[in-house]
């Protein structure tokens, strides 16, 4: 969406990096020289060829009447960072197709510097994620602060807008190669997103109940109804004559402001934007008509709604919908905290369905940030399983996998009959990993790896597995029942979320990923210590048509200490002998199942 730099003729670009070579230039050392062409150097050849750096001082014009960075300048600056990424890589113009959510964690004063990092974190068939990196600079300070951090999605279009194939991208370092691996699962989610809204309304009660708070009179949602118009001017748009993306959402994020403070009264404070997709382009000379109501408040924030359409100049031209967003305000003290707000009365009709609907976004909004946006070391053990939260669980457990398996310090503990078991040390775990090559297509060691009812086949450790919810084709939950016996002599239970993931790409392994649950229908029993388990897992990378090689990984708790530190210290072999036995189990179940395909 952004046009590329204008091409410096060569003499002019060596006068601005050398300065004049003459009476009138100052004199320089060599070595001065030297110091001042190295400062001038192109950067590391490690860097991402695709990362893309933008430093913005913050000046009146860009703030609100707090002298806070305007959010909608900040989208728009936001914006053509991650085009300018996203264009490096495809090599032609792209627009922006979605963006994920947004947590605005702090505001951004005049006089600071906002500092954008982008990089394209991975190229599918015509699009690419984009992850962004959202800072502040303090330059009296020196203090730097995190802003947020968003990921953003383009689509690459040729001259005549059709869509082109991108190339592959090939992640280098070991933060690059976690956000390349986990961009599919994002990408998974963005795709349910719709439909995981839908579920949980279906499942809700379909009466409006209206919240009481003491001394508040309700404020009619129609009171907080703004419309406003837009005339596309070229500055507004892209090379293509289509409107950047970070402009729409600037001026979606202003009406979406007056609609706020007609409700509270006072100047609202924007704190997040709930994921949303480009519907489709606007180009310059089209009348933007921005629409924005509060759809809902709650004690301490509002969500309100917004809409952007798009007509030609004839009064006729129907409309075109380009953009609905959704976003949340809050409204800050003297000290900051967020105040209480008016309760909102929703018109009858579609009024009260936005108001079920942003009752329904909130509950999303905190899974997804509870389960997906927090460190893996913040999430519980077993976290509780319901309907409107299993797009976020089975992210959160396929994309802990991945994290796991693209860590760079595994170091090879032990090595026994082709058996190689490696441990990875960190603050908080021992991790480790088995692995060996397997006469087996990968597919039919994922199909038979993947179900857990078969584990004790094999696995010593398991005695039997129940499929207790066939949540959908990619997860099932489990209750399993272990062998071994825990400090209180009893077996040990487990209540397992199992999440199988086939190859996104070439070079991606096939997934299936292990994390607790807890479900109120089995709940913890006298006649069983209950187990749980935070990650683990099989990878499997076909190495050849017939030939796979299958990893095991676990990120050890309590329970599985003593078995990772007697196997590693040698004076046990039992993992050698449990992935021998899944060798044999393989081998002999791959044509049985080859007969039932």
């Amino acid at each position: 969406m952004v046009k590329e730099n204008f091409v410096v003729p060569e003499e002019i670009l060596s006068f601005c990096c050398n300065g004049l070579q003459g009476s009138t230039s100052p004199a320089h050392e060599p070595g001065e020289q030297e110091e001042v062409l190295g400062a001038m150097a192109n950067p590391s050849p490690t860097r991402n060829p695709t990362e893309v750096q933008m430093s913005q001082l913050v000046l009146p014009c860009h703030t609100n009447h707090r002298g806070e960075l305007s959010t909608g300048q900040l989208l728009k600056w936001i914006d053509t960072a991650a085009c300018l990424s996203a264009e490096r890589h495809a090599g032609c113009p792209c627009v922006t197709a979605s963006m994920d959510d947004m947590y605005f964690e702090h505001t951004i004063s005049v006089g600071q510097v906002v500092n954008i990092k982008a990089k394209v974190n991975r190229a599918f068939n015509s699009s690419m994620e984009v992850g962004i990196q959202v800072s502040y600079e303090d330059l009296c300070s020196g203090k730097h602060c995190s802003i947020c951090k968003a990921y953003a999605s383009f689509v690459a279009q040729g001259p005549s807008g059709s869509k082109v194939k991108l190339k592959p991208l090939t992640p280098q370092t070991e933060e690059e190669k976690i956000e390349y691996s986990i961009a599919a699962e994002r990408r998974r989610m963005r795709l349910v997103h719709k439909d995981t809204l839908k579920d949980l309304l279906t499942r809700s009660p379909r009466e409006t109940e209206l919240e009481t708070r003491d001394g508040s009179v309700a404020v009619p949602a129609e009171k907080t109804r703004v419309e406003s118009v837009e005339l596309v001017l070229p500055p507004h748009a892209n090379h293509q004559g289509n409107t950047f993306g970070g402009q729409i959402m600037a001026w979606m994020e202003n009406v979406a402001t007056i609609a706020a403070s007609r409700l509270c009264h006072a100047h609202p404070t924007l704190r997040a934007i709930e994921m949303f997709h480009f519907r489709g382009p606007s180009q310059v000379g089209d009348r933007l008509v921005l629409k924005a109501i509060v759809n809902n408040a709650f004690k301490n924030s509002m969500e309100v709604g917004v809409c952007a359409e798009a007509h030609g100049q004839e009064m006729s031209d129907s409309r075109r919908h380009i953009n609905s967003a959704f976003m949340t305000f809050v409204v800050l003290d003297e000290a900051g905290q967020p105040r209480t707000l008016p309760m909102v009365a929703p018109e009858p009709g579609d009024g009260e369905r936005r108001y079920r609907e942003a009752s329904a976004r909130k509950k999303i909004r905190l899974d997804r940030k509870y389960v997906v946006s927090c460190k893996q070391t913040e999430v519980p053990l077993s976290v509780p399983w319901d309907q409107s939260n299993k797009v976020y669980l089975s992210y959160n457990n396929v994309s802990a996998l991945k994290m796991l398996v693209a860590k760079a310090n595994w170091a090879l503990a032990r090595e026994k009959e082709k058996v190689r078991m490696y441990t990875l040390e960190e603050d908080k775990f021992l991790s480790f990993r088995i692995e060996m090559s397997v006469r087996i297509a990968a597919s039919q060691a994922f199909s038979l790896l993947s179900d857990l009812r078969r584990r004790h086949e094999w696995d010593s450790h398991y005695a039997r597995a129940e499929l207790v919810q066939q949540v959908d084709d990619d997860d099932m939950i489990y209750h399993v029942v272990s062998q071994a016996l825990s400090h209180e002599n009893k077996p040990q239970d487990f209540v397992i979320l199992a999440s199988r993931r086939k190859p996104c790409s070439k070079g991606d392994p096939y997934v299936v990923a292990f994390r607790s649950v807890t479900l109120p229908t089995h709940p913890a029993s006298d006649g069983f210590t209950r187990g749980e388990t935070l990650c683990s897992g099989f990878c499997i990378w076909p190495e050849s048509e017939e030939m796979s090689k299958v990893a095991y990984y676990n990120q050890a708790t309590p329970g599985y200490l003593n078995y990772v530190t007697t196997n590693v210290a040698g004076l046990s072999s039992n993992f050698c002998a449990t992935f021998k036995a899944c060798e044999k189990f393989l081998l002999k179940n791959k044509e049985d199942l080859i007969v039932q395909l």
